[in-house]
């Protein structure tokens, strides 16, 4: 008899957990999800009370394979289906009309859904094995810094029992979402999957959001550490500088988060998100980096350098504004 591995184990039970109507943290690639099954509404109030999620805010649908694309959205747009082939497995995210069978807890009750297909083996053989469509947010408080370890979730939701350690994630930040619409795509979350790649599919709509979220992340604050964080827009050695001696001025202690190579006198932490500028490198730090900072006694204040460019600058970026806004628009 070929002995089960650990994994093998943790995603049996893990599926035990969905079938009775409960609720599972589970590694993707862009970030530890917290799921349950996506057509049992009980089910997922609780990802809604296991987070302190206000219902407005919806979640995203996550599937194994193309097949339950018909029980998810409402028809087979020939748009989806060529974004899925191009980007699934992978970390984009698909807003279209829903299927009526989507429960309305699911999509906070808007006409349409979000859908996604992850990378992540284990992620892909756990709903597989669920045989049913998982809907799923982050693992993490509503508004707090996403989960990329095991021990991030753990910390968030130390009543979430079920937990696949699946180690670290690969992408590091959420999956871009966009919204189909008549006249092309429209880009609600920024993230691995950037718009010039998207481009080179479908044009970009000139149709304009919502005012609700129909996606999650677009609250103009989110991903935010305990502690307060502060961009420097101009970063300069000078300003970065001077924001430092501001903040520790009242014997405050700061850590200073790094793009560039920028080694500012005066922080008591200096961490890079990349020592070579490598963008990908940086989205993986990112949410480690706020999280190892949050657990820091010896630190106060977060600071970090701004940073430039297109592709996935700009997801990063939008985590980092997202994250400080409620320090900074207080200012």
């Amino acid at each position: 008899m070929v002995k089960k591995s650990n994994i093998e184990e943790q995603i049996e039970e893990a599926v035990k957990v969905i079938l009775k109507g409960g609720v599972v943290a589970f590694p993707t690639e862009t970030v530890y999800g917290l799921g349950a099954d996506a057509f049992n509404p009980q089910a997922v109030a609780k990802i809604f009370i296991a987070k302190e999620r206000p219902t407005f805010d919806p979640l995203i649908v996550h599937i194994s394979k193309i097949e339950q694309l018909e029980a998810v959205v409402k028809e087979l747009d020939p748009r989806l289906l060529l974004l899925a082939e191009k980007f699934w497995p992978g970390p984009l995210t698909i807003v279209t009309l829903k299927n009526e069978k989507v429960p309305d807890i699911v999509t906070s009750a808007l006409p349409t859904v979000g859908v996604r297909m992850p990378s992540n083996p284990i992620a892909l053989e756990f709903i597989e094995r669920c045989n049913t469509p998982i809907a799923a947010p982050s693992a993490n408080r509503f508004g707090r810094v996403s989960p990329t370890l095991p021990s991030h979730v753990r910390k968030e939701l130390p009543n979430v029992a079920t937990v696949i350690d699946g180690g670290g994630c690969e992408v590091g930040i959420e999956s871009t979402v966009i919204a189909l619409n008549k006249d092309g795509f429209s880009i609600l979350r920024e993230g691995a999957i950037t718009k010039e790649e998207l481009l080179k599919l479908l044009p970009l709509s000139k149709e304009e959001s919502g005012k609700r979220p129909s996606s999650p992340g677009m609250l103009n604050s989110h991903y935010s550490p305990q502690k307060p964080l502060y961009i420097i827009e101009e970063s300069t050695v000078e300003e970065i500088e001077k924001r430092i001696a501001l903040l520790k001025r009242d014997g405050g202690r700061v850590a200073f988060i790094s793009f560039t190579g920028i080694e500012p006198k005066g922080a008591e932490r200096l961490l890079y998100l990349s020592k070579s500028g490598n963008l990908k490198e940086a989205a993986l730090n990112l949410f480690k980096i706020l999280h190892l900072l949050e657990d820091d006694d010896r630190i106060d204040f977060i600071v970090a350098e701004r940073i430039f460019g297109g592709g996935i600058s700009r997801a990063i970026m939008d985590r980092l504004k997202r994250a400080s806004y409620r320090y900074t628009s207080k200012e």
